[in-house]
């Protein structure tokens, strides 16, 4: 059942179609990854436009959809140019969600964020990549990169 609204969801995102994509998700959404943490539904709606109007050389592919009426989840790839230095990424991550009323209620994102780092921060990334230093200040500059964003958008706050 949930199958197609995994589905819907990732062959949005593809199309960098944030309103789609928003529309998957349940008033009390949350949504966690090892960037953005801990997520509050308005703030899970915004990363999705932010990230799907800044999207540099993007493509995604998603695979492995399972889903039955409590949970779901796949796998996905994300290539694309991280903004901030201008390297190529290749995300490989592993999504898992819980569904409420037919949308999606949390959505949590797993990823090697060591590996992520090695590819958008380069030298500094593979040095200190693996350490809580480096995953906290990715976590704060996303977070303020959400914040200015939702302050440039009315509709999220």
């Amino acid at each position: 059942m949930h199958t197609e609204l995994i589905t819907r969801f990732y062959t949005a995102f593809q199309q960098r179609d944030w309103q789609t994509m928003n529309s998957c998700y349940h008033t009390e959404a949350t949504f966690y990854d090892p960037v953005f943490r801990n997520l509050s539904n308005k703030e899970v709606r915004a990363m999705w436009h932010m990230l799907c109007l800044n999207a540099s050389d993007f493509s995604l592919n998603f695979s492995g959809v399972t889903g039955n009426e409590k949970s779901g989840g796949c796998r996905w790839e994300a290539t694309y140019t991280f903004s901030k230095t201008r390297r190529k990424v290749i995300n490989r991550i592993t999504a898992a969600f819980e569904f409420k009323d037919g949308l999606i209620l949390k959505h949590n994102d797993r990823f090697d964020i060591w590996l992520w780092s090695r590819q958008a921060l380069g030298p500094g990334g593979f040095l200190l990549g693996w350490s809580a230093l480096i995953h906290n200040k990715v976590n704060h500059t996303a977070r303020k990169s959400l914040a200015r964003f939702i302050a440039d958008h009315p509709e999220y706050q």
